[in-house]
């Protein structure tokens, strides 16, 4: 036991930064997954949960191909966990000298068995709407952990002090509030549309052409604010952060487009589900972006 304890790093090595890697993507692919049910019709394809059918817990033949697509996401679930897991091993023993890792991987941890609740509560109700885009809101709160942990990892621990204006500080703020809004808005936009994973499924009975339009204006706002931030940040020394926001235009610019395109073309299914996976790539960059403000403390190994 003295043996396999010391084999866990005590300091950032590949293993860690392995683990910090798989969290995040890992997070982003389960959303791809996720989607890929829903917008298969697949949404009820195991009908009941934690079982697969009142008398399974793996799906039958007799379920076909929807059984087999929203049995697999259920497996992902597991993965997600065991990287989990992986993680905290990989930063047990720094528990001393880097906390805030021990810390995000353990919420990063929770927030899997939560979101397989939600997820069991989703099956239950049918596929109710607003239960299904909690759902989504969970796994991007959960991209922004992970991102968060990936960025402490390969950067280092935050002194705190803020390396950048506060009028730019203020502005990638705002940008996460227009994300969040965003988000939320093609939440509810995608409750009221033709996806609602199960063609029995409920809709959310709202105007949808109205709140594709809504949804539009704080994702115009993210492009706004978001080029704004990156033109400010070519005036400051900080490559990440510079980095970091071109990324976040380009993806947003993309993001912009698929929306477009989807809006006028009917929803198809691949098109919406592009957009839902790069929302969350979106996610994951204005967080990093937030976090190369502050000064850095390298990262040790």
């Amino acid at each position: 036991m003295r043996t396999l304890w010391k084999w866990f790093p005590d300091t950032i090595d590949a293993r860690v930064r392995f683990f910090a890697w798989a969290s995040l993507i890992s997070q982003i692919v389960i959303i791809g997954t996720g989607g890929a049910v829903r917008l298969t019709g697949s949404g009820l394809g195991c009908p009941t949960w934690p079982q697969c059918t009142a008398e399974s817990y793996v799906t039958t033949p007799e379920m076909g191909l929807h059984g087999v697509i929203e049995f697999a996401n259920r497996l992902l679930t597991f993965v997600l966990v065991l990287i989990a897991i992986g993680m905290f091993l990989m930063v047990v023993r720094q528990r001393l000298e880097r906390p805030e890792l021990l810390r995000l991987s353990v919420a990063l941890g929770l927030g899997i068995p939560g979101q397989a609740v939600i997820g069991g509560i989703t099956v239950l109700t049918d596929l109710n709407p607003y239960v299904v885009g909690l759902h989504y809101l969970l796994s991007a709160v959960l991209v922004g952990l992970a991102a968060v942990l990936l960025y402490r990892v390969r950067v280092g621990r935050s002194s705190g002090r803020s390396v950048v204006p506060s009028a730019l500080s203020a502005t990638l703020w705002a940008l996460l509030v227009a994300l969040a809004a965003s988000v939320v808005m093609g939440i509810i936009t995608t409750g009221s549309g033709p996806h609602a994973g199960d063609g029995g499924a409920a809709r959310n009975g709202l105007n949808s052409e109205l709140l594709q339009h809504i949804h539009a204006w704080p994702s115009y706002a993210v492009f706004g604010l978001s080029v704004i931030a990156v033109i400010w940040a070519i005036r400051v020394s900080v490559p990440r952060l510079r980095r970091t926001l071109v990324a976040t235009v380009v993806v947003v610019v993309a993001q912009i487009g698929i929306g477009l395109f989807q809006a006028r073309n009917g929803l198809p299914e691949l098109a919406v589900g592009i957009h839902m996976v790069l929302a969350s790539v979106i996610v994951a960059l204005v967080v990093s972006a937030l976090l190369a403000t502050r000064e850095e403390v390298p990262a040790q190994g």
